[in-house]
């Protein structure tokens, strides 16, 4: 008897609380939204935040309460974009993709180190040192910052020198945010011929700096038939909604800074460095 009053009292009591835990979930679920849900299946799940929003969870509600855009991800494909349209009722919006680019050829053999890094490999370390280890002071400093943050694996550090695989890419821009230098853009898809240098120095100085760095000598806004490329500050600077991609301009750049980046085999080394 004395060990089944405490059982009893036990049981009633864990049949009590039973019973309430499940009201109590009944009465405080959370709503699911259907749509949400399907909205979130339709992004790519990267949760990079690109978007500008905490993650795919944040960017769906945003599109079903708020009416976003599908095409505010940057990293969803073009079908996943119209899927999300198709599926809300809604336009689609511009889908304008990006890729990142590296606006720099500048490799130890084209650059060259004014001394050896022996600290944390960490580009934003190796820039409170004299602007970090390359002889160009605007130049990708090697140590592989953006590789590391790129969610997608499309990065990979050369010969000092960051590469985008664009195959890989997916224009987040989470990499361009971790550039002390600032030499990686977002630029659209289909851009071909860019100006692969960043160093504003006077042409003899950059040119000491950096075999294949822009000098500022404007064949290439002479030769250009639409007005797409100005030289400010000593570098050149291609404006995307006039430039058609002729190639005139790389034609005559005597530093061999100006690349079809979409089509060439980059970054560009002079003949000399590479057999000498």
């Amino acid at each position: 008897m004395d060990i089944i009053i405490p059982v009893a009292v036990i049981s009633g009591l864990g049949l009590f609380f039973g019973i309430g835990l499940a009201y109590a979930s009944k009465v405080f679920a959370v709503k699911t939204d259907e749509k949400m849900e399907k909205v979130k299946e339709l992004l790519p799940g990267a949760n990079c935040g690109a978007c500008g929003y905490t993650g795919c969870d944040g960017l769906a509600e945003a599109i079903v309460k708020d009416g976003i855009s599908p095409s505010k991800c940057p990293v969803n494909s073009k079908e996943g974009t119209n899927a999300i349209a198709e599926f809300l009722g809604i336009d689609e919006g511009e889908v304008s993709q990006m890729v990142a680019r590296v606006i720099c050829q500048g490799t130890w053999r084209n650059a060259g180190k004014k001394y050896e890094y022996q600290g944390i490999q960490d580009c934003h370390a190796a820039n409170q040192l004299a602007g970090g280890m390359s002889q160009c002071f605007y130049g990708c400093i090697g140590l592989g910052s953006c590789q590391h943050a790129c969610p997608f694996g499309a990065i990979e550090v050369i010969n000092g020198l960051a590469k985008v695989n664009p195959d890989k890419c997916t224009g987040c821009g989470i990499c361009v945010a971790q550039c002390p230098k600032g030499i990686i853009k977002l630029v659209p898809v289909l851009t071909g011929y860019t100006v692969l240098c960043a160093n504003h120095e006077k042409g003899g100085i950059a040119k000491r700096n950096c075999k294949v760095s822009c000098i500022g000598c404007m064949k290439c806004q002479k030769v250009c038939p639409n007005d797409a490329i100005k030289v400010k500050e000593y570098l050149a600077e291609i404006d995307y909604t006039k430039c058609v991609n002729c190639g005139k301009c790389a034609e005559v750049c005597p530093q061999s800074c100006i690349h079809d980046a979409m089509h060439e085999r980059l970054p560009y080394e002079p003949q000399d460095e590479l057999t000498g």
